[in-house]
């Protein structure tokens, strides 16, 4: 796992406008029906990353005006409430994630925003403009490095125990970080539901 500096990585150096993936209509993502977009590249390389191929900045496919489209014609179904960014580093992805995102915030202004990202809140506030104008745009942030010694698979969007679903929005007007009122981590196993069924 790699920790940067302060500004030490940014995304006009960094990305090439590519994406990995982009999912239509899903449950998986965030709160309620969700299109997600999955950017290419990633410099945190953490242990046990489930989707190392997107460490690289050049795989997949460039994003194109057609995609562009696609993405805000399935927002605006009725029954998706926002799009999700992941990666990848979304935050190192500024130049094509920040036009698209006020996009959204003007046309669809109802629908909402989430991204993951692998810095800390506390290092986002250290971070370069760009970053900070697209948090912004942001309402629900999974934020932190995933760690496999702290994995757990009953947290609620996010797979170890140091990362947070922040309300971007509160922590923003408040000064510190507010964590998600929804939050809604599981407290039984799925070893335990197990055993209980047998019993």
């Amino acid at each position: 796992m790699k920790n940067p500096k302060p500004k030490e990585w940014k995304s006009e150096d960094l990305s090439h406008a590519y994406i990995a993936d982009y999912k239509p209509f899903n449950f998986v993502d965030g709160e309620g029906v969700r299109c997600s977009l999955y950017v290419s590249g990633c410099m945190f390389h953490c242990e046990g990353c489930y989707n190392q191929a997107t460490w690289n900045f050049r795989y997949g496919h460039p994003f194109t005006q057609e995609l562009e489209e696609r993405i805000m014609a399935d927002l605006a179904q009725p029954y998706v409430q926002g799009l999700t960014l992941l990666g990848g580093e979304p935050f190192l992805n500024t130049g094509t994630l920040l036009p698209l995102l006020k996009r959204i915030h003007a046309e669809l202004p109802e629908k909402d925003i989430w991204s993951w990202t692998g810095y800390t809140w506390e290092e986002m506030l250290l971070e370069t403009e760009d970053k900070l104008e697209m948090l912004d745009y942001v309402d629900i942030l999974v934020d932190g490095r995933f760690e496999l010694a702290k994995k757990n698979l009953n947290l609620q969007f996010r797979g170890s125990s140091n990362q947070r679903i922040i309300d971007v929005k509160k922590s923003r007007a408040k000064g510190e970080v507010v964590i998600w009122d929804k939050l809604n981590d599981a407290q039984t196993s799925a070893e335990q539901i197990h055993k209980e069924k047998l019993i």
